[in-house]
């Protein structure tokens, strides 16, 4: 019977401390809009708390069920059909704050584009999978993965939300690239949706007042460019110590969704800089254990599947922590992990389950073997040891180089 692997433990305790981060800074951030809505102090905390246990519970799920299964057409093509019923249905519901993002149902709510971006991820690497080896061919490869990208980034630019479509694009460019799609086939994708990009920025009135915000924020610090300026007084106040857990002073009422998309702005005027770069630490060691278990995932469905994990999650997070600095245009994504939301934290956190069970079946020999290590008696063993016959996507030669010094340990 082969050896059993444990999960990265390095990628577990990241991912751990940043959710129950994320409840205590949601405490903090919240507390004071909830008593000023008449409720209880606890009520986002509390309600934060409990998606993080069941997120919790979703992950330790997510690192028992063999992601192999996850290669069935009926899990593949059956979760991206879904997404896509999900995403046209968001419009039938009232839009919050000018946005048809949530399903809402008996009190709850969910946003299907967190559970597209996972589909994303799991159809790209069932599909480069079964292409090994026609990765050139345009038409058959390249094309329907961009098709299939495309319908759920306009449907998602539909409601709106460019952030998160922004999100799917680049998760489809790096499992192209690891899969070793041709970069002048990504070139040529490029200019059309730079150009649509463009369009959507110039020619949509809010888009464009958030442009010029962007580029000039003190031009109109109380009109349009309001909550961009109060995010850099949060982080700027907080100095280098930060004023103190719960000492926040922008989190009364003049920083907007401060408890949610804007939570990293408490995090540095409470923590303050040490604070700040406590979680982009965090970050920087989960996107180095996720991508070197994909990179040592035994089969090529593996590695495409956590490096479309691991990238849609840490570019999420280098987005949001870049719009909270004013350093792109503001736009309203979540922090993973940390904002308050149970719709992005539940899927995420099983996401993440999915690439620990990735690195219970890595390869002992530190990725320079193809031999998977099986579980006896799996359901899924013969599929595996069949993907584990096909050539390695021929982009992880790169990845592996950004590697290569921890691999030589």
């Amino acid at each position: 019977m082969a050896r059993k692997l444990q999960a990265d433990e390095w990628l577990f305790g990241a991912t751990v401390a940043l959710a129950l981060f994320g409840v205590i800074m949601v405490y903090s951030a919240s507390a004071i809009v909830a008593a000023g809505e008449n409720h209880t102090q606890y009520f986002y905390v509390a309600r934060q708390g409990l998606w993080t246990l069941i997120g919790l519970a979703a992950m330790l799920a997510g690192m028992r069920f063999d992601y192999g299964r996850l290669r069935s057409p009926a899990i593949a093509y059956g979760l991206l059909a879904l997404s896509v019923v999900l995403l046209v249905g968001v419009f039938a519901f009232s839009p919050v704050n000018g946005a048809r993002r949530w399903i809402r149902f008996a009190g709850f709510s969910m946003q299907p584009s967190e559970i597209a971006k996972l589909s994303l991820a799991i159809f790209l690497a069932r599909f480069l999978e079964r292409r090994a080896g026609r990765e050139a061919d345009f038409w058959r490869t390249f094309v329907p993965s961009v098709a299939v990208t495309g319908l759920l980034a306009l449907l998602v630019v539909a409601e709106p939300d460019l952030g998160t479509a922004l999100m799917l694009a680049v998760v489809c460019t790096v499992v192209l690239f690891t899969a070793g799609a041709q970069l002048r086939h990504m070139a040529l994708a490029a200019a059309p949706a730079l150009m649509g990009l463009a369009g959507l920025l110039i020619f949509v009135p809010f888009r464009m007042r958030r442009m010029t915000a962007f580029l000039d924020p003190w031009a109109d610090p109380q009109g349009t460019s309001y909550q961009v300026v109060q995010s850099l007084l949060a982080v700027g106040s907080g100095g280098v110590h930060g004023l103190g857990f719960t000492e926040g002073r922008q989190k009364m009422f003049f920083l907007p969704f401060a408890h949610s998309d804007f939570i990293f702005a408490v995090v540095g005027e409470e923590l303050g800089l040490f604070g700040a770069l406590a979680v982009v630490a965090l970050f920087g060691l989960f996107l180095w254990r996720g991508m070197r278990a994909a990179l040592r995932a035994p089969d090529r469905f593996g590695t495409l599947l956590g490096m479309g994990i691991v990238t849609g999650i840490v570019a999420q997070a280098l987005f949001n922590m870049s719009v909270v600095l004013a350093m792109l245009p503001t736009k309203g994504i979540p922090l993973p992990f940390i904002s308050y939301g149970g719709s992005s934290l539940v899927p995420t956190l099983f996401a993440v389950g999915v690439v620990l069970n990735i690195s219970q079946h890595a390869s002992a020999s530190h990725g320079s073997a193809l031999a998977p290590v099986f579980e006896g008696g799996s359901p899924a063993a013969p599929a595996r040891r069949a993907a584990a016959t096909q050539p390695r996507p021929s982009g992880v030669s790169t990845m592996r180089s950004l590697l290569r010094g921890e691999a030589r340990g």
